[in-house]
């Protein structure tokens, strides 16, 4: 029988009230689906000879602009993603006419393009956050990343955005079955750059990772890695010194490791407090979540601001994942169907739990 802390009653509560007022916090625009890597886990498939055309920026303003200036709370970001942002040549404009709408910006990249002039064209134009992906040392990241030099430069970026003042910076890593023996040293590696902020992913069994088992950890190494985390997490809270801040992203309900390896209990906000704009238009939550199960309108016949007030309901309402391996289970109400990137095709079962990865860690 699961114990029941009382943080999880008012928690349940705030989540329900959040999930009523769906305050829109991030709109993610997919603004191109080109890449210069190719990388093994993506689930997009972006590559650098992309069909799809960027989208042009007045059309997503356009879009943008349907959310009422009252309606936008004062967190309320658009975050650049893609394929490579940067690989869009109007790229400081873009950002500046998003700070011309008195919104906060900020990006997702690999790093490739980012050096010293780059980075004083984006700080111009008002970017206020950058995440960069670091997938290993040398050898691991470029095999990942399907490029090689890849991590030279990534590591150059990194350190110039570890180095500004005015930025909210952060490293996100994939880890899998070729990086996991590493975290100590990329832990150290990233921490000597003058990273605060590192967020650790697993992959999804989805596009070019699907059937690729080194991207795939057992549940022993998922264990691993969750006990690496609390470690880092325990280590930097009795230290009190300002060290990096490690943490697990919002992949999953995690039971016993729930509160230990993120900030806060488990919470799925896709369609929630995020939505994304996609390359061809669809109106969506999260990017990597299944756009044709999950697309709910498209900018080009809807009101963006309508569809988020109106739909979203397979979001808000997540009562329908109780089927297959989540039917029955216990912390189903902590959980609700695991992130929403974890259902796709036909959506008759969740890919994956990772609450179950945990249960060999003494579950709850």
């Amino acid at each position: 029988m699961e114990r029941f802390p009382l943080y999880k009653t008012f928690f349940r509560l705030f989540r329900a009230n959040e999930t009523k007022v769906h305050e829109l916090n991030y709109l993610f625009w997919e603004c191109t689906t080109r890449c210069n890597l190719r990388c093994r886990h993506c689930g997009s498939d972006c590559m650098a000879a992309s069909q799809d055309v960027d989208m042009p920026l007045e059309d997503f303003l356009q879009a943008l602009d349907t959310v009422p200036v009252k309606e936008r709370p004062p967190e309320f970001t658009v975050v650049l993603t893609g394929g490579e942002p940067l690989l869009r040549p109007d790229i400081a404009e873009v950002g500046r006419a998003i700070r011309r709408r008195g919104v906060r910006w900020s990006m997702v990249s690999n790093g490739w393009f980012y050096d010293e002039a780059m980075h004083r064209k984006l700080m111009a134009a008002g970017m206020g956050a950058l995440t960069i992906s670091l997938d290993g040392l040398k050898e691991e990241h470029d095999w990942m990343r399907g490029r090689a030099g890849s991590f030279d430069r990534t590591e150059r970026a990194i350190a110039i955005a570890a180095a500004e003042p005015r930025l909210n910076f952060d490293v996100v890593s994939c880890i899998n079955r070729r990086n996991v023996g590493q975290l100590e040293a990329l832990h150290d590696r990233l921490a000597a750059l003058g990273v605060k902020q590192w967020r650790i992913f697993t992959i999804i069994p989805i596009g070019r990772a699907k059937d690729d088992p080194d991207m795939h950890l057992t549940d022993a190494e998922f264990v691993r890695l969750m006990d690496f985390i609390q470690a880092k997490r325990e280590a930097a809270a009795a230290a009190k010194d300002g060290r990096m801040n490690v943490t697990f992203s919002c992949e999953g309900y995690l039971g016993r490791y729930e509160r230990k390896v993120r900030q806060n209990p488990f919470f799925c906000r896709a369609g929630i407090t995020i939505a994304s704009v996609l390359i061809d238009g669809r109106i969506c939550a999260c990017p990597n979540i299944d756009r044709d199960a999950f697309s709910q309108g498209s900018i080009y016949r809807d009101n963006f601001w309508e569809v988020w007030q109106t739909r979203f309901q397979p979001f808000r309402d997540r009562r329908w994942t109780r089927r297959g391996r989540c039917a029955g289970c216990p912390v189903w109400r902590d959980c609700q169907g695991n992130g929403m990137h974890n259902w796709h095709g036909d959506c008759a079962e969740v890919i994956n739990c990772h609450y179950r990865k945990t249960l060999g860690a003494g579950g709850e």
